[in-house]
């Protein structure tokens, strides 16, 4: 069986995905075999593997920093938020119903978690190494009874835990110790160390916390990770591009061409896996940003319409926002619009929804000849195939089916003037493609963009897991995380009042 750590936090959005990538990536350039594992996630941004299973798209990110190939095994509960109380839970990679929070954190939960055992068990006796990431906080009392990806895995796989705190947002020596105060005595043995991730300045300054801390509850800290710019990894939920900090900061990186190209992308609501954009940003002079004003299209030269797992309410929302009107002025004018799964939906003549909203017939914006009729059967692939002139990959991820009744085939999808639409994910992520793309965006805005000829998003990826990487190797005790790994928390750890009952 082979060893394992948890990586915890203090909150959302403390670090645990890029730090599970870190250390996958810091394992594997020692010779280890590694996998990486979320018992749950709850995400937008999802990802197909090769047998057709969809997981979180942070979970393919740490099984590319683990080299390896994603499989369900390493996400077996994702959840879908379809709206603030409702999500969409998809298990071994398929989709199994929607369910309330309250149905699901009750009886439903209790039965995923030997499923969901299971996969890690798996994954434990088919690598030396398996990092797995919690979800939230483990201190969130409320929810601990049915805990299947913090705690409650961690006691019943015996993994020593790492709980990781964002000092970038202050208060994180209270973080981390009502974080372990607030857990059952139990929950506390497994808690070894804590992680500082995103300290800016000197670390001298921060050490007596370290060893007030350390005194408090008498678990060290096993590192504190610089504030790392412009690191690009595929996010679970947010407004962020991951690439685009990247390219903003980089002064080696100026447009290859005489004119920058100007992305704006709809934040639409419920927006899913708007990592399609994060290889538009890593070009050279692309310049993306998020919108949800109609003003905020004058200057742009490409406007995206992105994923979104309510079609019909994103449709809603770009009307009332005046976002339709604008689209269709654009459209009018020959000025670019790329339309992406859910987008691609929205720009067709009609959709009838008899599965996600339940709305019936509903009018598109009419911008391309298109129809769609929702499937309660979800299409889950990996399409391969050619356009403009360059061969694509990509990944579907709908339950719209699209028939296509005119323009010129693009992808599966068509193009009409200059509105392009597809089904598929990621397939702006082909090198070629994209430079041929962003040509004739280009041409049809009147810029003098030039894509630059040498850049290969697929590098820049294994550079910021790479950079991950060197972020354990160089400012996280290696060796103490190698001792957990291998042989689980230590013996005696003492309890911090006053624990959970």
């Amino acid at each position: 069986m082979g060893g394992g750590l948890l990586v915890a936090g203090t909150t959302s959005d403390a670090g645990k995905s890029v730090v599970t990538a870190g250390i996958c990536r810091w394992l594997v350039r020692q010779g280890l075999k590694v996998a990486p594992f979320k018992g749950q996630n709850m995400s937008l941004n999802s990802f197909v593997t090769r047998e057709g299973a969809e997981i979180g798209r942070a979970q393919a990110m740490q099984a590319r920093a683990a080299r390896v190939e994603p499989t369900a095994l390493m996400n077996p509960v994702l959840l879908k938020p379809g709206s603030d109380r409702s999500s969409q839970v998809v298990l071994m990679g398929k989709p199994v119903g929607e369910m309330s929070a309250r149905g699901y954190h009750g009886e439903r939960q209790k039965e995923l978690f030997e499923p969901v055992l299971a996969c890690l068990e798996e994954l434990r006796r088919t690598h030396d190494a398996v990092i797995c990431e919690g979800a939230g906080s483990p201190a969130e009392i409320n929810l601990r009874r049915t805990d299947i990806v913090n705690m409650g895995i961690a006691r019943a796989a015996r993994l020593p835990v790492v709980v990781v705190g964002d000092i970038d947002r202050g208060g994180v020596f209270a973080q981390f110790f009502g974080t372990t105060a607030l857990l059952a005595p139990e929950d506390q043995r497994l808690v070894a160390g804590y992680l500082v991730n995103k300290f800016r300045g000197d670390v001298s300054l921060l050490e007596p916390g370290l060893a007030m801390l350390d005194g408090l509850t008498g678990r060290p800290t096993l590192g504190v990770l610089p504030y790392a710019h412009g690191l690009g990894i595929d996010e679970e939920d947010g407004l962020r591009v991951s690439l685009r900090g990247a390219v903003r900061e980089s002064v080696v990186a100026p447009p290859h061409g005489a004119d920058v190209l100007r992305v704006a992308v709809c934040a639409v609501p419920l927006m899913s896996n708007f990592t399609d954009v994060d290889a538009l940003a890593a070009e050279p002079g692309v310049v993306v940003r998020f919108v949800d004003r109609p003003e905020e299209l004058a200057d742009a030269d490409l406007v995206v319409v992105p994923g979104t797992r309510g079609t019909v309410k994103a449709l809603a929302w770009l009307r009332e926002r005046g976002l339709a009107a604008a689209l269709a002025r654009r459209a009018a004018e020959g000025r670019p619009i790329l339309g992406v799964c859910g987008g691609f939906q929205v720009l067709g003549e009609r959709i009838e929804d008899e599965v996600e909203s339940r709305a019936g017939a509903v009018d598109g914006l009419g911008l391309l000849p298109v129809r769609v009729r929702f499937a309660r059967e979800k299409t889950l692939a990996r399409p391969v195939g050619e356009a403009l002139g360059e061969p694509v990959e990509g990944y579907e991820i709908h339950h719209g089916v699209a028939d296509v009744r005119g323009g010129e085939p693009f992808l599966d999808g068509c193009r009409t003037g200059a509105v392009w639409g597809t089904h598929w994910h990621g397939s702006l992520e082909s090198d070629g493609f994209r430079r041929a793309f962003l040509r004739e965006v280009a041409a049809a805005a009147g810029r003098r963009f030039v894509p630059a000829p040498d850049t290969s998003f697929d590098a820049l990826r294994e550079e910021q897991l790479d950079r991950l990487g060197d972020l354990i190797e160089e400012h996280a005790d290696t060796d103490a995380l190698l001792r957990l790994i291998e042989k689980g928390a230590p013996e005696g750890l003492p309890f911090v009042p006053p624990g959970a009952p």
